[in-house]
């Protein structure tokens, strides 16, 4: 049972994640992205040419998400669909010139604020941390 002058550690997590994501969302931003947009860049880089279907498997969103959220970057230029030769009913997505450079751009961001979550807590640390965050998403899955 948790002691009364604690929160619950779900709670402070809860609080911890809604903070860091709202600050990556604003790094992102700040370099003409967004999270969508990060980690599907982030995907198509270590998959390319991966179907819409792939990708959403690997970023496990709906597929009618993802089509949303391509769209967008399609329409900005980041990537284009195009039929698979072997089934055309298929569509794959490969990242554009415009794409690459965003992704650059996105992974900029990414490593400075990396930087900035480190910053003043040694490597020991970090490991007891992200270890205590697996167990935790371990004990939270049951």
């Amino acid at each position: 049972m948790p002691r009364p002058d604690k929160p619950p550690i779900g709670l402070a997590v809860s609080r911890v994640a809604k903070a860091l994501n709202r600050a990556f969302e604003d790094v992102l931003a700040g370099a003409g992205g967004s999270q969508p947009v990060w980690l599907i860049l982030v995907a198509l880089r270590a998959r390319p040419d991966s179907t819409q279907r792939q990708l959403a498997q690997v970023l496990s969103i709906r597929e009618a998400t993802l089509t949303h959220h391509l769209n967008g970057m399609e329409r900005d230029g980041l990537v284009a669909r195009r039929r698979d030769p072997e089934n055309r009913r298929v569509h794959q997505v490969v990242v554009t010139d415009d794409g690459d450079a965003m992704f650059r751009r996105l992974r900029s961001a990414a490593v400075a604020f990396d930087r900035q979550l480190r910053a003043g807590i040694d490597d020991d640390r970090l490991t007891v941390v992200a270890e205590t965050l697996q167990q935790l998403a371990i004990n939270a899955a049951g």
